[in-house]
């Protein structure tokens, strides 16, 4: 009988990279995929965890990714750095991609990184984290493929088009969110399909236009923006500027290229940087005490900064492991025995 278990980040991270080489992703790919789906795991963000895992397999299995992809970095004297995935995972790419961002924003004040031709899967705050972590400012943004109606419409147009930020503090935590534009993200509502268990209302329509609960129905219909017409057009200015400008392909684009939901979307990224104290040098120089009363001040209401739950939880995993229940550890074990033969 399987039983739930602990494991320390190190040790579950040495297990989901054994899964992705042994299905025949590079070490290139499988570091970054396992990073990011680990990361997702110890801070409690179990929509970006090891579920996603069997998505991956999937992706790989119908041939939708490149397992050997080797990122092309392009980089010039411009504020504009470009990296090819070449087909593969976009957290290889990013992860290429990065440090020059960080040196080209640093040096210039403001830098993007332009990611084309990825398959993208995971959460967008692993990679404005880590780009505080050189004291810069961030944001991230990308399509997906067409699951979102657009607010007063029925039928899928847009993707759940996550945007992320990221503020870096010195004594802190850096300030960061991360939100599809969808009500929620994709992941949540496989996770309540799942589960068995109904959609809060205003998620979703079915395939008619109705409005519904049923995760399955929501599937095959299409969720809804969040906020209405605000997250309407939020999503529709991710389409633009991380799909049109950057030369890749819109959420309809990739559905289209890609046939089905049923692997991990095809498309572009977009990050942005920004250095603060270059942004500040002409008055007077960056006072981070600023930033800090204004953190204050939410928490001084009883409110909570975005990510502050995360880093709570990735604090008592570093310190006592992460758990994973019964269901959880037998799904690690057939996908390390059945490979890319367990999934569908």
């Amino acid at each position: 009988m399987t039983m739930a278990r602990t494991l320390s980040p190190e040790a579950l991270t040495q297990q989901v990279e054994a899964i992705f080489l042994a299905a025949g992703l590079s070490p290139v790919q499988a570091g970054p995929v396992t990073r990011v789906i680990v990361a997702g795991e110890r801070d409690a963000c179990k929509s970006h965890g090891i579920y996603r895992i069997e998505g991956c397999l999937r992706t790989l299995k119908q041939g939708k990714v490149n397992p050997d992809a080797v990122p092309q970095l392009v980089r010039d004297e411009t504020a504009i750095v470009r990296v090819d995935a070449r087909g593969g995972f976009a957290n290889a790419a990013f992860e290429a991609g990065a440090p020059v961002l960080a040196e080209r924003a640093q040096a210039l004040g403001l830098a993007a990184l332009v990611i084309n031709d990825c398959t993208h899967f995971s959460a967008l705050w692993p990679e404005v984290e880590a780009l505080t972590a050189h004291g810069l400012a961030a944001i991230a943004m990308c399509p997906s493929y067409a699951t979102v109606a657009p607010t007063g419409g029925t039928k899928a147009l847009m993707g759940t088009n996550p945007l992320a930020f990221g503020w870096p503090r010195a004594a802190h935590p850096p300030y960061v969110f991360d939100f599809a534009t969808s009500v929620a993200a994709r992941g949540e509502v496989e996770l309540h399909r799942i589960a068995g268990k109904p959609l809060p209302e205003g998620w979703a329509v079915d395939a008619s236009g109705a409005p519904t609960t049923d995760p399955a129905a929501a599937l095959a219909g299409a969720m809804l923006p969040f906020g209405g017409h605000k997250g309407s057009a939020i999503s529709m200015m991710i389409e633009l500027l991380a799909g049109v400008m950057i030369g890749d392909m819109t959420s309809p684009e990739a559905l289209a290229f890609l046939g089905s939901t049923a692997t991990a979307p095809r498309h572009g990224e977009l990050i942005i940087a920004f250095s603060p104290e270059r942004f500040a040098a002409a008055r007077g120089g960056l006072d981070p005490a600023r930033a800090e009363a204004l953190f204050d001040a939410v928490l001084g209401q009883g409110a909570r900064l975005p990510s502050q739950r995360r880093f709570a939880a990735r604090a008592v995993s570093d310190a006592l492991g992460i758990r994973l229940t019964a269901e959880e550890v037998a799904m690690l074990q057939r996908l390390r025995d059945g490979g890319l033969s367990a999934v569908s």
